[in-house]
């Protein structure tokens, strides 16, 4: 079961990184974070933690349901374009997303001992996630975009903490949620902000203030 939801992970992943719209950008984080969800609560049954049950309904009451319903608000107050700002085209960006894949694997094979398959796989894709999330903020050029990929960069480290220690301190956790939380909002804002100031919010195009 932990094998289907974590191939179901890397396919939003991809799907994310090859995406052209701001919605199918939405959409892919909402997927991602549904999986996580899954998979938390596949960790929280094996355990038997009642800490695990609640981070995993704070990730559904967040990620899936509160943060992306907030992002399609936003695109819809601004109507700004809905495209990504692409520095990198689909079919590179894919290119891409193998090579991270590809060096992901190789790098948690080096740090799991053999025949601990899962767990080589979560801790490889939580690398990929992370560099997914590095790649939307460098080569998406629109605020939103940006925003969704510090989002991601935080779905791959909560992967990678269950990978490695089967979920992060409770208080930890909770702190985190929080900070991502009050991320999207302020964000939000300033995106808000910014296209009613500049009509825009291709962080591209603000280079021109500089002097």
């Amino acid at each position: 079961m932990q094998g289907i939801i974590l191939f179901t992970v890397l396919a939003a992943t991809y799907l994310m990184m090859i995406a052209k719209r701001t919605p199918a950008l939405i959409r892919g984080f909402r997927y991602q974070s549904l999986c996580l969800f899954a998979l938390t609560l596949l960790i929280a049954f094996g355990a038997r933690q009642a800490e695990l049950y609640f981070i995993a309904g704070l990730l559904f009451v967040l990620k899936v349901l509160l943060i992306p319903h907030l992002l399609y608000r936003v695109i819809q107050r601004i109507k700004a374009s809905e495209g990504l700002g692409l520095l990198i085209n689909p079919q590179l960006s894919l290119c891409w997303a193998l090579a991270f894949t590809y060096l992901s694997w190789v790098f948690s094979a080096y740090l799991i001992a053999p025949g601990q398959e899962i767990q080589t796989s979560m801790l490889a894709i939580a690398f990929f996630i992370i560099l997914a999330g590095i790649f939307l903020m460098i080569f998406r050029m629109t605020a939103l975009a940006q925003v969704i990929g510090l989002l991601v960069m935080e779905n791959g480290l909560f992967l990678l903490a269950s990978a490695v220690s089967g979920g992060m301190p409770f208080f930890v956790e909770i702190a985190i949620f929080f900070d991502v939380f009050m991320s999207v909002l302020i964000m939000g804002f300033f995106v808000y902000r910014i296209n009613k100031l500049f009509t825009h919010i291709d962080v591209n195009k603000l280079s021109r203030l500089k002097g």
